[in-house]
């Protein structure tokens, strides 16, 4: 039966706070802070099984090994991983940052998926995201390719390797599908940025036509979309701070898009049942929709047909958003119900429930198993985090070898007990 599969990236080890995100608000806000990779990596794990407990299909990716000898090897730095980690730590500081970073938990930026109903081969395709513009992404995905051609090995798919580096692609992030039902042919929204803003445009439009052409997507039914500079400037490096999209329906602020008159008339013209739930600035200010992350939500359908919205707890907190939603519940929309989940660790790095999951519409049985998530599998997973992930990192730890040797040992019993 298809479906929609919310593939959640499991918090690793290393989840830290050292602000390697230009244009990232949160993450800088919070540069050498103390993090909690467990609280973390166990707070995901609750929004998971909340998501499970919704009626939903739920999946989950691997945290990639951090520190990334291996990439630091090919910097010069030489010896075994320990020695490695150690001359690059002394001789540069903010380098080996990048090689200890978390980021690969915002399982959005990991790829962009087009559902079969979409391809002209019939098939669901998947494209990783080279992420090229922020250094400590850029690592990620030749191991996140590899997973996911472990995960969607099955004839059903098609996972391709990131398009050229020297055009950026964040992923699903910047991209949004909208349709009668999941397993329906859709219309596909690719949003990208313009450059000259405060903040640089993570997502070129020609890597977003790359991948629709890979994909075999009908030109007819393709939109690739300008983000308004206002609202990266603001601090939605992502389309998804600011918009959200789900079958018929598409939750977007009125500042989202540089030509959203234009946006809604394509949606009118290619699906005529499409819905927009624009957000007024009178109502919730750009500012308070990204320090709230109320568009970073997950816009899902329940098994009664309804849809509703999975938010970050900072959103309840926000009294301009949280006014928004109570009235937008109380109408008569298709958004029928609104639900807070604690992921605050995730949060203060920049990233909500939605940067958390990877959304892929297709049949569980076409999916290794070891990657689809129930109650037992999640018990496993936070008794592993509980007895292997650091309680803390503070701002001087990364440099402490027994963290780097913690790190990897998490992984390896992650990989042990999971049978990768």
């Amino acid at each position: 039966m298809i479906r929609e599969i919310n593939f959640d990236g499991l918090i690793g080890p290393t989840h830290n706070y050292a602000a390697l995100s230009f244009g990232n608000l949160a993450s800088a806000s919070n540069q050498g802070a103390t993090s909690r990779p467990r609280d973390a990596a166990l707070q995901g794990l609750a929004k998971m099984r909340f998501a499970m407990g919704l009626g939903l299909a739920q999946g989950f990716l691997l945290p990639l090994e951090r520190p990334n000898a291996t990439w630091l090897r090919q910097l010069g730095f030489a010896g075994s991983d320990a020695q490695v980690c150690a001359a690059a730590h002394a001789g540069d500081p903010r380098l080996f940052a990048q090689a200890c970073s978390a980021s690969s938990m915002w399982t959005a930026n990991a790829a962009t998926v087009s559902p079969a109903a979409d391809c002209a081969d019939g098939r669901t395709h998947l494209s990783v995201a080279n992420l090229s513009r922020m250094t400590h992404r850029s690592l990620e995905h030749p191991d996140t390719l590899a997973q996911l051609r472990l995960a969607f090995a099955n004839p059903a798919f098609a996972v391709h390797e990131a398009v050229p580096a020297t055009f950026g692609d964040e992923g699903a992030a910047n991209h949004m599908r909208l349709t009668s039902a999941h397993g329906d042919v859709g219309v596909e929204v690719f949003v990208y940025g313009e450059e000259g803003g405060k903040f640089p445009a993570r997502q070129n439009r020609r890597a977003s036509e790359a991948v629709a052409r890979r994909h075999g997507l009908a030109p007819e039914r393709t939109l690739f979309v300008a983000q308004s500079t206002a609202a990266i400037d603001a601090g939605a490096f992502h389309n998804d701070v600011v918009a959200v999209a789900n079958e018929h329906v598409l939750f977007a602020h009125e500042q989202a898009f540089a030509d959203a008159g234009a946006l809604k008339a394509d949606l009118a013209r290619l699906l005529p049942e499409a819905v927009v739930v624009e957000v007024p600035a009178s109502a919730v200010s750009l500012a308070d929709a990204i320090r709230s992350y109320l568009f970073n939500s997950q816009l899902v359908t329940v098994p009664d047909g309804s849809m509703a919205l999975i938010l970050p707890m900072e959103s309840h907190d926000c009294a301009p958003v949280k006014a928004y939603l109570d009235s937008l519940v109380a109408g008569n929309g298709p958004i029928r119900a609104v639900h807070y989940v604690q992921v605050r660790e995730s949060m203060r790095n920049g990233g909500g429930p939605a940067c958390l999951r990877l959304r892929v519409v297709a049949d569980p049985s076409t999916i290794d198993p070891r990657f689809l998530l129930d109650d037992a599998k999640a018990d496993r997973l936070a008794a592993l985090v509980t007895a292997h992930w650091p309680e803390t990192i503070g701002p001087g730890d990364l440099g402490n070898p027994a963290l780097w040797e913690q790190a990897w040992q998490a992984r390896r019993a992650l990989l042990a007990a999971f049978e990768f």
